[in-house]
């Protein structure tokens, strides 16, 4: 029997990374075996993992002798930070030089970096269109993983860039789901106006991960982004209208109140979205659907994760 080939998995329990740890295990062909890395192999999350049949071991993001000791006899890797552990741009770039150098002193043949755009290449630090932020970024978390995609280059690893989109799992987790508004209604409150958002479930892009891990010669050093529907704020609502059986009204808040709202991130978070509404056609043609279900046919619309998850969302 031939060995399969080894993918390592940073941030394996967590939403990416835990989604491409399933879409290994689960595939039918068995193509690769999974080694899936996370700081604490005791947690319950990685038992249960070691449980489905994945190799768990320690690695730490911030510990590059931790990390080389994880991609050892790798033959590729999915690279994935979280910005929203600490929102340093500064720790999310010492992360993706440690995860650089790793692959490349284990001569991985293919590493996926989960990034997204370097907002400052369409508004630079002088546009005064929207805040500057912690004196050099205008999206923190999308500009520090833009530069990111630099590193892997400069270090010469064979790198697929993955650009992915908004989570509708945030609707669950990150408190962005409808909340009874003064009108005593359902409102989904998006910085979008009128403007297409691409989204996906998080667990889509674990297996369009897949897809290209199964195809290095088509995306080995290319820039793939990846979506499942593209959508309207008021296309969302009634989608939403419809899964929960309840009327949802779409408010829009412009991206300059939302910076103000005061929880952590929301300067952020607001930034983001005008990028997003601004730049819309730009950010939704770096994400084409039919790629992405190319590289994963069981790709799911909105409609289809409501009908899965409508009873997770608080309301």
């Amino acid at each position: 029997m031939v060995d399969r080939r080894i993918i390592a998995v940073t941030g394996a329990t967590g939403a990416q990374g835990g989604g491409l740890v399933r879409a290994l295990l689960s595939d039918p062909a068995q193509q690769f075996a999974v080694r899936a890395i996370t700081r604490n192999v005791k947690s319950d999350q990685a038992m249960q993992l070691r449980e489905s049949g994945a190799e768990v071991v320690a690695g730490d993001l911030d510990n590059l002798a931790s990390l080389k000791d994880a991609f050892a006899g790798a033959y590729g890797a999915y690279c994935v930070t979280f910005f929203w552990e600490h929102f340093s741009p500064a720790k999310e770039l010492a992360q993706i030089q440690n995860m650089a150098h790793a692959a490349r002193e284990a001569r991985m043949r293919h590493v996926i970096w989960s990034t997204l755009e370097d907002t400052r290449r369409w508004v630079p630090l002088r546009d005064n269109r929207m805040p500057t932020l912690m004196e050099r970024y205008k999206v923190p978390h999308f500009d520090a993983k833009g530069e990111g995609d630099a590193i892997f280059a400069e270090v010469d690893v064979p790198t697929t860039c993955l650009w992915t989109s908004f989570y509708w799992d945030n609707l669950i987790h990150f408190g962005m789901g409808p909340k009874i508004g003064q009108s005593g209604k359902l409102e989904f409150v998006l910085p979008m106006a009128d403007k297409k958002l691409p989204g996906i479930a998080s667990e889509d892009i674990g297996r369009c991960a897949l897809g290209v891990f199964r195809s290095p010669d088509e995306y080995l050093g290319r820039t793939v982004g990846i979506a499942g529907e593209h959508l309207t704020g008021e296309q969302m609502a009634a989608e939403l209208s419809v899964a929960l059986g309840r009327e949802v009204v779409y408010t829009y808040v412009p991206p300059e109140v939302y910076r103000g709202l005061g929880f952590p991130g929301a300067a952020d978070l607001g930034n983001m979205f005008q990028f997003k509404r601004d730049f819309e056609s730009v950010f939704c043609g770096h994400r084409d659907l039919a790629t992405s279900r190319r590289l994963n046919p069981e790709l799911q619309t909105f409609a289809q994760w409501l009908a899965r998850n409508k009873e997770r969302i608080p309301l």
